[in-house]
C-alpha cells in the first residue's frame, strides 16, 4: 500500500481502535457512565467518517450511515432497547443495500449454502434464546436483519475473509448479546465477548468494503 494512502487513513482507523480498547478496559470500572457512551460510541463513529474520507461514492455514504447508525444503537440499547434495535436495523438495511447492489454475479453452491443458512438460522437462534422474554419478538426481528445482512454480505463481490468474517462476528456478537436475556443471562462470557465481536465486525465491514471500492475506483480509472 502506498506511504500517502497509509498515512492517510491510519489517524482515524487508530482512534477508533483506541476507543474501542479504552471502551473495553473501562465499561466494568468505576468509570462515569456518560463519558463511557461517548467513547463506545466514536469509536464506530470515527470508522464513519474513515468512510466518508476515503471514497467519495454513495455506497460509501451507506456504508458510513451504517456505521453511524451502529454507534447509535449500541449507545441507545442501554437507555431503551426499542429505540437501540431499530437504529441498528436501519444500520444493518444499509449495508444490505450496499452489498445487494455488489453481489456476485455468480455464486458457488457452498456459498449459497452458507447465505441461507444465516439468513433463516439466525432469527431462529434469535427467537428460541430469547424465550420467555417480553422482547422476544424484538429479538428475532434483529436476528433476521443481522442474519440478512451477513448473508447478503457472504454473496457479495466484497471479500469474504474480512467483510464476510466482519458480518459472522456481527452475529455471533448480537446473539451473545441475546442469550444475555436467557441462557447466558448470569454469565460473564456474553459481557467479554460482545463488544469485542460487534467492533471487529464493524471494523472488518468498513474497511474491507472500502478498500474494495477504491479498488474498483483505480481499476476503472486505469
Amino acid at each position: 500500500m502506498p506511504k500517502r494512502a497509509l498515512l492517510e487513513r491510519r489517524p482515524f482507523l487508530l482512534a477508533s481502535l483506541a476507543a474501542a480498547i479504552a471502551y473495553y478496559l473501562l465499561k466494568d470500572a468505576r468509570f462515569p457512565g456518560g463519558y463511557l457512551m461517548v467513547i463506545e460510541a466514536a469509536s464506530v463513529l470515527l470508522l464513519a467518517l474513515y468512510a466518508l474520507l476515503r471514497h467519495g461514492s454513495g455506497h460509501a455514504r451507506m456504508i458510513a450511515g451504517a456505521m453511524a447508525l451502529g454507534a447509535i444503537g449500541v449507545v441507545a440499547l442501554e437507555l431503551h432497547v426499542f429505540i437501540g434495535t431499530l437504529a441498528l436495523v436501519a444500520g444493518l438495511g444499509l449495508l444490505i443495500g450496499v452489498f445487494i447492489q455488489n453481489r456476485r454475479e455468480t455464486a458457488s453452491g457452498s456459498q449459497k449454502i452458507a447465505a441461507t443458512a444465516l439468513l433463516l438460522l439466525t432469527p431462529l437462534i434469535a427467537w428460541f434464546m430469547a424465550a420467555g422474554h417480553p422482547a422476544q419478538a424484538t429479538a428475532a426481528t434483529f436476528g433476521l436483519a443481522v442474519g440478512g445482512m451477513a448473508a447478503s454480505a457472504w454473496v457479495s463481490v466484497f471479500p469474504r475473509y474480512r467483510v464476510g468474517a466482519g458480518a459472522t462476528f456481527y452475529v455471533a456478537s448480537s446473539l451473545i448479546s441475546i442469550a444475555g436475556m436467557g441462557p447466558l443471562g448470569d454469565s460473564e462470557a456474553g459481557n467479554l465477548l460482545a463488544w469485542p465481536l460487534f467492533y471487529l465486525g464493524h471494523f472488518l465491514i468498513c474497511t474491507g468494503a472500502i478498500q474494495t471500492l477504491r479498488g474498483d475506483r483505480a481499476a476503472r480509472e486505469d
